[in-house]
């Protein structure tokens, strides 16, 4: 994690994986379009799953917040699809904390005013509630509203959450976090199979999806715990060759770096560093 968190923190988001209708009826998403989505919740202490949830398309995304179970204290961090004040509450109750942007027909209340400086691309710190009778009804406390500047990209981005003790510059790096469970989903959709289908059910696909993140899961672990520099694609290539094998797995490690050369190609894609 490239941030200094004494509390868990998790990313939350959803990527479809596309389908076609004809094939896939079940899969309903759009009117000529079939899909179905993957929902997870990414522990960005080793970018490991913590839950996913595999819906049709149609299911929206805000919908997942109702089935995960919020750990006190933690941190989640989710894009601003996932806005519903009444459902975000939840995470206030349950003495956790989130971080999200805003929407631009989100109406707040100035409260108070802090102090920033300005030169780390913070622009404001603002103690606010939320304006309209309905959204103060759902989500009846404070919130904390910080301005970032991003200099590379020269968006001035809104975030919101309900911690009000971290940094300014620390909610900008936690929710610049999020970028992590993008990368897991690309990783799996470049590595394992989950484009090509082998059968048309519901359950087969499902069962075809699990298995690529149970794959994904076990090359963490064994990146991990071998406490390998090598990047998770090259290991996996490596159990690929060797599925057959029987030998130690440390071996068969050795004998692809002697006679693949695995380890020096560099234009393989490394995604997530544990």
């Amino acid at each position: 994690m490239g941030i200094a968190l004494d509390q868990s923190l998790y990313a939350l988001d959803s990527t479809t994986i596309d389908l076609c209708l004809s094939v896939f009826p079940w899969a309903k998403f759009r009117k000529h379009k079939g899909a179905v989505k993957m929902h997870t919740l990414l522990d960005l202490r080793g970018n490991i799953p913590s839950f996913i949830r595999i819906t049709d398309g149609k299911v929206h995304d805000v919908n997942i917040l109702d089935e995960i179970l919020i750990e006190a204290g933690a941190f989640y961090v989710m894009d601003r699809g996932y806005i519903d004040f009444k459902r975000l509450h939840a995470f206030t109750r349950e003495l956790a904390f989130f971080v999200t942007r805003t929407k631009e027909n989100v109406l707040l209340q100035r409260r108070y005013s802090h102090p920033v400086d300005k030169s780390t691309g913070m622009r404001s710190d603002q103690t606010v509630i939320l304006a309209t009778d309905s959204s103060t009804a759902a989500y009846p406390d404070t919130l904390r509203r910080v301005v970032y500047y991003d200099a590379v990209t020269g968006k001035r981005l809104k975030f919101l959450t309900n911690n009000f003790t971290l940094p300014t510059l620390t909610i900008a790096e936690i929710y610049k976090q999020r970028w992590q469970v993008e990368l897991f989903f690309k990783w799996i959709k470049q590595h394992l199979r989950i484009k090509a289908f082998y059968k048309t059910s519901e359950n087969a696909v499902k069962t075809q999806i699990w298995i690529a993140v149970s794959v994904y899961v076990l090359v963490a672990i064994v990146h991990k715990r071998l406490g390998m520099q090598a990047s998770l694609y090259q290991i996996l290539q490596i159990l690929s060759l060797t599925q057959f094998e029987k030998m130690p797995i440390l071996q068969a490690f050795q004998i692809a770096l002697c006679e693949n050369d695995l380890f020096d190609n560099g234009n393989k894609l490394i995604l997530l560093d544990f």
